[in-house]
């Protein structure tokens, strides 16, 4: 191990340990997610706890998470991390880790026990899927539609998104590959099981994107989480993909005339990686930060603002009602079984692997 992370790990420990001060840590973080009602959640379960407890603490958000493995991959090249921590999907996780730009981290000892008793890493469990991954939630990428404008057969199914003549009109779909890809096979034919094989090969590739040409011309591309649900709400699409959470937020509490259509759902793992390579008193911050933020508490606080899982175990039986509307919150998770009876677990090692390459065709695509 280098000196840089023998001093890392060593500041780790020490912060888990209890035994770093205040004076010690610095006094500001810039903390970066995805903006809209999911960055509003992480705010109200554990931001602005924490931010109580720690007056003299001063939080920056940047909402630049879907950009985040280029823009870590552009400040390490310049030498100047100006990012304390990141919320990425886990297979960005993944590329980051394997890239050294995230840091490693011990779960058990950086972050807190879980409150039934587990080790840190026995409650999370299956959701620890890096190295330098330290999970938040479970979240999916679905589809939302317009109950007035879909006549009296609503959508059941994930190829609906393809179905021109009985579902005329506008999609939404994200700028980005994930998602698109394996929806656009499965909707020509290809068995589930055999997606990640056919999407590996560039003939699946082609495949893919032809399928998505065939709504091309009838696509608007979303690039944020709130961009969906916004044109839902003004009628200019009439269903389009976005995050389970930003669905619920404009279906339960703003009323939206929209229908959520959980049909071969992305089920995904989202949460936190430490840049590599921040000086002492910024990781010291970060580290005791992290260790309340992904407590099991604070966790399933996060539920009661966002219809999003939290990634313990220990934090679901504590999942209750919304914090303002007084609804329960279980029936609105992407694992409810309800909701859950076919679902498409993202495949973070093939996106870890793929996502560049499919990446730059992907926009050639759409460029053309």
């Amino acid at each position: 191990m280098n000196r840089t992370k023998t001093l890392l790990a060593t500041t780790a420990l020490t912060v888990a340990a209890g035994a770093v001060s205040a004076e010690d840590m610095a006094n500001s973080m810039t903390i970066v997610s995805w903006g809209g009602a999911y960055q509003n959640s992480q705010l109200k379960a554990y931001a602005e706890p924490y931010a109580a407890m720690h007056p003299e603490v001063s939080i920056s958000w940047d909402e630049s998470s879907a950009e985040a493995v280029a823009k870590l991959r552009a400040m390490n090249e310049a030498g100047n991390i100006t990012w304390d921590l990141v919320d990425v999907e886990a297979a960005d996780s993944i590329r980051l880790c394997d890239e050294g730009l995230a840091m490693e981290v011990d779960v058990d000892e950086m972050l807190a026990p879980g409150e039934d008793g587990s080790s840190a890493e026995d409650d999370f469990g299956d959701s620890l899927i890096s190295d330098c991954f330290i999970p938040q939630i479970v979240f999916s990428t679905t589809v939302g539609y317009r109950t007035d404008m879909v006549g009296d057969t609503p959508p059941s199914d994930i190829c609906a998104i393809f179905d021109l003549e009985t579902y005329p009109g506008k999609r939404s779909l994200n700028k980005r590959p994930p998602a698109n890809m394996e929806w656009a096979l499965l909707c020509d034919g290809v068995a589930k099981e055999d997606i990640y094989d056919v999407l590996a090969t560039p003939e699946g590739q082609d495949r893919a994107l032809a399928k998505l040409g065939t709504i091309k011309d009838q696509t608007i591309w979303w690039t944020a989480g709130a961009d969906t649900p916004q044109l839902l709400a003004d009628g200019e699409v009439v269903m389009g993909s976005t995050y389970n959470g930003r669905l619920f937020s404009a279906i339960a509490e703003q009323n939206q005339p929209i229908g959520m259509l959980w049909d071969a759902e992305m089920l995904d793992f989202d949460g936190w990686v430490i840049p590599e390579g921040l000086p002492e008193d910024r990781l010291a911050r970060v580290l005791d930060f992290v260790k309340f933020a992904t407590d099991t508490q604070r966790l399933a606080d996060q539920a009661a603002y966002i219809s999003y899982g939290p990634a313990r175990a220990s934090s679901a039986p504590l999942v209750g009602q919304h914090a303002e509307l007084g609804i329960d919150m279980a029936p609105h998770m992407p694992t409810d079984p309800a909701n859950a009876t076919n679902v498409f677990v993202t495949q973070y090692a093939f996106w870890s692997d793929y996502r560049d390459d499919i990446d730059a065709k992907f926009q050639a695509w759409l460029a053309q």
